[in-house]
């Protein structure tokens, strides 16, 4: 199995809780792919998409991707397009549009001023998981009831989660982990 992990706005490969899943991923013998995107500098879905053609595998039936933030944006903009279903698809901190912060909403817009395709991204989705934490900073709750609306999925509401990242104590994530294993 391939999995594919994506950052979000002003992140990093080697930040939150993706070094540690990555590594328990790769004990389970898993190939794993964190993929390092333009943020902020050259951000938009075009200069996103090119980097990940040129850093993770094809998508198909052997391929969970988990997204977080604005990678769980991007994530819907890959269901979009894959040729065949994914076996799992995880979203973390997503959101569908603006949120109201002009520092974010500039970087995220060619991202989020789309209209996404939910019949196609619900067929080629796999098993799928939406998780917020509560007391999320960026991303208000009603994101994720939205994301989970259109992806007919009930979120998992991680109580005092904030923006599930290190700074909200995020460096390991078990209910992520147990959801793709």
């Amino acid at each position: 199995m391939d999995v594919v992990i994506i950052h979000g706005t002003f992140g990093c490969s080697d930040d939150n809780w993706f070094p540690w899943l990555k590594e328990k991923m790769e004990e389970l013998g898993h190939n794993v792919y964190v993929p390092k995107f333009p943020t902020p500098e050259n951000q938009n879905k075009e200069s996103w998409c090119e980097a990940l053609r040129n850093q993770a595998p094809i998508f198909g039936k052997d391929t969970i991707i988990v997204g977080h933030s604005l990678g769980a944006v991007m994530l819907l903009h890959i269901l979009e397009v894959v040729s065949e279903p994914i076996a799992k698809s995880v979203f973390v901190s997503g959101f569908l549009e603006e949120l109201g912060n002009e520092k974010f909403d500039i970087l995220n817009s060619s991202f989020v001023n789309h209209n996404f395709d939910w019949k196609t991204i619900n067929k080629n989705k796999g098993d799928a998981f939406v998780f917020h934490g509560n007391g999320d900073p960026y991303v208000p709750n009603e994101q994720a009831e939205k994301l989970g609306r259109n992806l007919n999925i009930e979120p998992t509401i991680i109580e005092n989660g904030g923006h599930l990242n290190t700074k909200a104590g995020f460096t390991k994530f078990e209910e992520l982990l147990k959801s793709i294993t």
